[in-house]
């Protein structure tokens, strides 16, 4: 049986589990949702999303050096208790965000954190650019809001592809652990730094700096 967007939308309303999650379990259930369900129950993924609504004001902050020295990571992890907090399990969890910002580079957490206007220039760009391809004005908008959605994709830390598993997103992969831990686990925020960045380099010809000093 073929399992539609509907279908998994419908899932995801219903248990507030991940979206592959969702997906997996529907083709395991051959599209039942209402066994879906209780594969998602069974394996407790579909509390994650009540536990979810706790207030996470323990954790860590756990730092990431990449590169000896040429990427650095700063984040906030947060769950419910101290207890959990000095946990191998989740300092783990939160050393693979730290990871997961190293190497992706996120703008922000979630999509909910993109201003307005960045997303009004986001759009006034993709609807040249689909203009340049030549595209029908009729289907402009819907490739637009297309790109949009792949924007947050690339762009938001918890829409991302968890880089240790990119069948899942980062976001499904917390939820895991909220279910596994039996606590709220939430990314507070973090911070990034590139070495260089923002510099403006001279581009120097190394070559012929060395040939100038042997001259003189």
């Amino acid at each position: 049986m073929e399992i539609t967007a509907v279908m998994v939308k419908e899932l995801r309303e219903r248990t507030g589990a991940g979206m592959m999650d969702c997906k997996k379990a529907l083709v395991a259930m051959e599209g039942d949702i209402e066994k879906a369900i209780d594969e998602l129950r069974t394996k407790g993924l579909a509390k994650a999303a009540k536990k979810a609504g706790r207030v996470a004001s323990e954790g860590v902050v756990i730092s990431y050096i990449h590169g000896g020295g040429r990427i650095g990571v700063l984040v906030e992890v947060n769950c419910e208790t101290d207890f959990v907090a000095k946990t191998d399990e989740f300092k783990q969890l939160a050393y693979d965000v730290a990871m997961q910002i190293a190497a992706t580079n996120p703008v922000c957490i979630s999509r909910e954190q993109v201003s307005e206007e960045l997303l009004q220039r986001e759009r006034e760009v993709l609807r040249a650019q689909a203009i340049e391809e030549g595209k029908p004005e009729k289907i402009i908008e819907k490739m637009v809001e297309g790109r949009i959605e792949k924007y947050y994709k690339e762009n938001c830390l918890l829409e991302q592809g968890y880089i240790k598993d990119p069948d899942k997103t980062l976001q499904e992969m917390i939820h895991e652990s909220i279910a596994k831990i039996g606590e709220n686990i939430a990314v507070r925020r973090f911070a990034r730094f590139e070495l260089g960045e923002g510099i403006e380099k001279e581009e120097t010809d190394f070559a012929a700096e060395v040939m100038s000093q042997i001259k003189s």
